[in-house]
């Protein structure tokens, strides 16, 4: 077994599928609560989605079964640790891609059984919400904003396992309307970085565009008529020169910044008296590393006297670090699952909140 400064320290396997990420990570909780990471392995697919402009779920599930095997020998490795040192397999076992979502929830299960170990299927929101408290040791409450491609959200996390949804996209998330927008602007994906890169050259004052949701007293989101605007504006122009292209981009960048701004004060001020007297703004998921959102989420935390935590990049976006820690979380307060836990397309982290978007068969959108 590795030597560690912390012979009782837990170690904990994660695996992440949830989309096109294939990631596996190995992560140490200490009996006061204190993370670190001894592994981290993330593989990427934009290269086999490009071509079809978005992440398609069977070629997605697919990639997985390729490589998650490799991943996990990989993670192990560089941990220098054997399946004996470890206490329990923690996988993302939902919301998202079904398919892909199987592919690493039977992996742990298999795992699990081969070696002995405990099982933990952990919520990807939740392994967002606490990355935090492996980063830099911060403890509940406190306010997420989690803006990724697939899930933006208010939520007051309350405790490990206990949260309080203030606010959800109504349509597009914040991460899938830059995608969209590079795509319709040729940019390619990944689509936030990509704008992000043109918007450095732009002058956004040239287009008038929308601030959806500006002023509501429900901290909710909306995208869809931003991305509209945006498409509008495109056709009126086209053919588009590069100028038009990095003008549009730096436009849509300083509307959706300036909405999510508006969104979080609207936050701020619903869950103020259940944050007194720890004032900490949160912001977790892939978008979380575009700098002007940044920025404008660094001013509203500093105007209401909230300190603003961002986890590094590489954890911000998927990766199974953020699940092995929300697992070895999970672990240290005793909750395990059986190895018949289902994989969750769908898997809210308040079930109790009333459904902005609605609900159908598989239950209330995440």
């Amino acid at each position: 077994m590795a030597i560690t400064p912390d012979t009782r320290e837990t170690l904990v396997l994660g695996i992440e599928t949830s989309c096109d990420e294939t990631a596996a990570a190995v992560v140490a909780r200490s009996p006061a609560g204190h993370g670190r990471i001894l592994a981290n392995v993330v593989r990427a697919q934009w290269e086999q989605h490009r071509r079809y402009g978005g992440v398609v779920p069977e070629i997605a599930a697919r990639a997985h079964v390729e490589c998650l095997d490799e991943i996990v020998r990989q993670a192990m490795g560089a941990a220098a640790i054997g399946f004996a040192d470890l206490a329990a397999v923690a996988v993302t076992a939902g919301p998202g891609l079904i398919g892909g979502l199987l592919v690493g929830v039977t992996t742990a299960k298999a795992l699990a059984m081969a070696h002995g170990l405990a099982l933990v299927a952990v919520n990807h929101l939740e392994a967002h919400a606490l990355t935090v408290g492996l980063t830099e040791g911060l403890r509940p409450p406190y306010l997420l904003l989690l803006v990724s491609g697939g899930h933006t959200q208010l939520l007051l996390v309350r405790d490990v396992g206990r949260y309080r949804r203030l606010g959800t996209t109504i349509d597009d998330a914040l991460g899938e309307a830059f995608d969209k927008t590079a795509k319709l602007l040729g940019l390619g994906l990944p689509g936030g970085p990509a704008v992000e890169r043109s918007a450095v050259a732009g002058r956004p004052e040239r287009f008038a565009l929308p601030r959806p949701m500006l002023g509501r007293p429900e901290p909710h989101f909306s995208f869809a008529g931003l991305k509209t605007a945006v498409r509008h504006q495109a056709q009126a122009l086209a053919p588009l020169a590069e100028q038009d292209i990095a003008d549009l981009c730096a436009a849509f960048e300083v509307a959706a910044a300036e909405s999510v701004a508006d969104r979080v004060r609207a936050a701020v001020a619903t869950a103020a008296a259940e944050l007194e007297p720890r004032r900490h703004l949160v912001v977790a998921g892939g978008v979380a590393a575009n700098r002007r959102l940044r920025a404008a989420l660094a001013e509203v935390a500093a105007s209401a006297g909230y300190a603003l935590n961002v986890p590094p990049p590489a954890l911000c976006t998927d990766n199974a670090a953020m699940v092995a820690w929300a697992g070895a979380e999970r672990l240290a307060r005793g909750w395990t699952d059986g190895l018949d836990v289902p994989a969750r397309a769908r898997w809210p982290l308040d079930p109790d909140a009333a459904p902005a978007l609605g609900f159908g068969r598989l239950g209330a959108k995440a």
